[in-house]
């Protein structure tokens, strides 16, 4: 039986324990918000492994909520909304969720979703923090370390900020991360910089590691929202 916790918020209180009880019958850890003010307590107190977020919420939406967690935990998110027009908003703004799925749907299908999410962020994060020494990626070597990239077997000289742009997003494959939390990491919000130096950043590791910069093959542009360290399996 499962034993990550969820986090559902949904005004909804009929929706939000009929997913309840569902997920804790696959024996899912389940707490229930049913508003924002109340989610961002749950969510440092509960510290859920999954959150599902409703979009329309009293107090704090959940457009809101999605982007102050994803600046906090790299935890999957999956986003309700009554209307589908909505994820092209989310998807604008940049937040970081990792699935949607429209009202109404069958509880069981947000489960399979769920255990989706899960399968997925295990794979693609708690394997790497295991060997968090060294990443492969192909002919691409990252020594975490020992602050060292080869390629090919060949020394890559990275500058310390290039380094750690490329580090956060290798531990966190084929993730979307937007400029902000790449620069929350490696800069940090007391820094006064701007934004766009994820952009030169960027430009400056593709030259280094990408056999064509402008059809990189690792980091790759997600338009309008971030950038993606592609790993294919």
């Amino acid at each position: 039986m499962s034993m990550e916790k969820i986090l559902i918020v949904d005004d909804e209180k009929e929706i939000a324990n009929l997913v309840k009880d569902y997920l804790e019958s696959d024996g899912y850890k389940v707490a229930v918000a049913y508003d924002g003010e109340e989610a961002l307590n749950l969510f440092k107190q509960f510290k859920p492994d999954l959150a599902i977020l409703d979009i329309m919420l009293p107090r704090i939406d959940g457009i809101e909520l999605c982007r102050i967690f994803r600046n906090q935990s790299q935890m999957p998110i999956i986003m309700l909304s009554a209307k589908k027009s909505d994820m092209d908003k989310i998807l604008s703004l940049g937040l970081g969720a990792d699935d949607y799925v429209t009202k109404p749907f069958s509880p069981s299908v947000l489960v399979a979703r769920v255990k989706a999410q899960i399968r997925r962020y295990k794979a693609n994060y708690f394997e790497v923090e295991e060997t968090k020494d060294r990443l492969t990626f192909g002919t691409l070597e990252i020594d975490l370390k020992g602050y060292e990239v080869k390629l090919n077997q060949k020394k890559i000289n990275l500058a310390t900020k290039e380094f750690k742009v490329l580090e956060f997003l290798a531990l966190h494959p084929n993730q979307v991360l937007t400029k902000e939390q790449i620069y929350q990491h490696v800069w940090g919000f007391d820094d006064y910089g701007d934004i766009n130096t994820v952009t030169v950043h960027i430009r400056k590791i593709r030259e280094k590691i990408e056999k064509d910069p402008k059809t990189p093959q690792f980091i790759k542009t997600i338009w309008g929202v971030g950038y993606k360290f592609e790993v294919k399996s």
